[in-house]
C-alpha cells in the first residue's frame, strides 16, 4: 500500500523518533513493545488464569469485579516480571501459555454485562443497550468503523499508526472535524464484531502499523468489541486509546491492564466552556479524574487543541492542571496549532476563527515556563 512504501519520505520524522531520547524516556514502555518487542499488556491478561473454581459464565456482575480486583494482583506482578528481566514476546510465549478464562476474559465479562445497564462513559445514561436502547451514543450492542489504514499525520513516534476509525461519540463538539462520523452519520460504517475488528488490527500491523490506534468519533461506546477483539489477536502490538477521555471508572478499570499508551485530549481548562462547545457536564472533573489513572497504567501524549479566545480560560488552565497533577517527565504535550472552524463552529463567535500567531505563542511560552515536554512532540 502507498503509506507503506512512502510513509518515511513523508514523514523522516518519525523515522527520527525511533531514536529521540526524550521520547524514549517518556515512552519507556510503548518503546518496549515497538523496539525491543516486549509483549504488549493485552497479551499479560491472556496468561492470568482465572481460578478453576470459579465459573465467570455463572457470576453476576459484583462477583466479577470480584474476581477482576483478584487477578489485577496476578498481572500487575507479571507485568513487573516482564519489565524487570526483559521479557520478550517470543520468550514470554513460552513460558507462558494463554489461559482457558484469563483476566482478558473477565473484564470481556464485565462489559457486556454493563451493556444492559451502559455507563461506560460518564454520562452514565443506564440504558439497557441489548434491548435497542440508545443513550447519548445512540449505539445499541453493534460497533461501526468507518475506516482503518495507516494513519501518517500523527505524532512522530506513533507514524504509521494502524487507526481505526469507530462511529459515534458521546459529545457533541460545535467545532467537531469528524462531525459526519460521530455526530451525523456514525451508523453509516461498516459493522463489526470482535473477531473482524482483529483481523484488522492483524492486517494493520503487518503493513507496517506501529500501534492500533483507536480513535472515532469516540471508542469509548464500543468497548465491549474492543476488549473481545483482543482475544483473538495473536500478533504482538502496543494499543493506543485516542479518546475524548470521558469515560467512567468502571471503564478505565477495564481498560488499564490493556492499553499501552493513552492518547487523551485535554480540551477545556474549565466545566462552562465544555458545556457550551462540546455539551458534555462536569468535564475537567471526569477527564482529569482519567489522565491521574492512565498516567500509572502505561506511557501518555495528551492533545491539546488551541482555541481562538480560549487561551486565559483554556490553554493556560490545562497546561497549569498538567504541570500540577501530573508527572512532567511522564508526559508530552501536543500543543496543536490546526484549529479551523468546522461543522457549527460559526455559529459561535469566538471561535469562528483560526488562533492567532500571538495566542499561540503565549500558550508555547506558558508551557516552557511550567517545563512542559512539548516542543519535541509538537508539529
Amino acid at each position: 500500500m502507498f503509506e507503506r512504501r512512502y510513509w518515511s519520505l513523508l514523514r523522516p520524522d518519525a523515522v527520527e523518533a525511533l531514536h529521540n531520547q526524550v521520547f524514549r524516556n517518556v515512552l519507556s514502555w510503548y518503546y518496549s513493545i515497538l523496539i525491543d518487542d516486549y509483549p504488549a499488556k493485552f497479551h499479560i491478561a491472556k496468561v492470568v488464569e482465572v481460578p478453576t473454581d470459579v465459573h465467570i459464565d455463572e457470576c453476576d456482575e459484583d462477583c466479577l469485579w470480584g474476581v477482576h480486583r483478584d487477578l489485577e494482583k496476578v498481572f500487575t506482578s507479571l507485568w513487573r516480571e516482564v519489565r524487570a528481566e526483559d521479557i520478550r514476546f517470543n520468550e514470554f510465549r513460552k513460558r507462558y501459555r494463554e489461559a482457558s478464562k484469563s483476566f482478558l476474559d473477565v473484564k470481556i465479562a464485565i462489559a457486556r454485562n454493563m451493556l444492559r445497564g451502559c455507563r461506560f462513559c460518564e454520562w452514565r445514561c443506564g440504558i439497557d443497550r441489548y434491548s435497542e436502547g440508545r443513550g447519548v451514543c445512540r449505539l445499541n450492542t453493534k460497533s461501526f468503523v468507518h475506516s482503518w489504514f495507516l494513519h501518517i499525520g500523527e505524532e512522530a513516534p506513533l507514524v504509521p499508526s494502524g487507526t481505526i476509525f469507530y462511529g459515534s461519540c458521546n459529545f457533541r463538539c460545535v467545532f467537531c472535524q469528524n462531525w459526519d462520523i460521530s455526530q451525523e452519520r456514525p451508523f453509516n460504517g461498516v459493522e463489526v464484531n470482535a473477531y473482524q475488528l482483529a483481523l484488522i488490527q492483524k492486517e494493520l500491523r503487518e503493513n507496517g502499523a506501529r500501534n492500533i490506534n483507536h480513535v472515532g468519533g469516540e471508542p469509548t461506546p464500543n468497548l465491549h468489541i474492543i476488549l473481545e477483539s483482543l482475544k483473538y489477536l495473536d500478533v504482538n502490538i502496543a494499543q493506543l486509546w485516542n479518546s475524548n477521555f470521558y469515560m467512567s471508572l468502571e471503564a478505565m478499570d477495564l481498560l488499564k491492564h490493556v492499553i499501552d499508551i493513552w492518547l487523551p485530549d485535554f480540551k477545556y481548562g474549565n466545566n462552562d466552556c465544555a458545556l457550551r462547545l462540546s455539551k458534555v457536564p462536569r468535564y475537567v472533573d471526569v477527564v482529569g479524574r482519567n489522565h491521574k489513572i492512565a498516567i500509572e497504567w502505561g506511557d501518555m501524549i495528551i492533545r491539546h487543541l488551541v482555541l481562538p479566545n480560549h487561551i486565559d480560560c483554556c490553554s493556560k488552565k490545562v497546561l497549569k492542571w498538567i504541570a500540577d497533577n501530573l508527572p512532567l517527565n511522564r508526559v508530552l504535550v501536543n500543543i496543536m496549532d490546526q484549529y479551523r472552524p468546522e461543522y457549527k463552529a460559526y455559529e459561535y463567535k469566538d471561535i469562528s476563527r483560526r488562533p492567532l500567531l500571538n495566542e499561540l505563542e503565549e500558550v508555547y511560552s506558558y508551557a516552557d515556563k511550567l517545563g512542559i515536554l512539548w516542543r519535541d512532540i509538537s508539529r
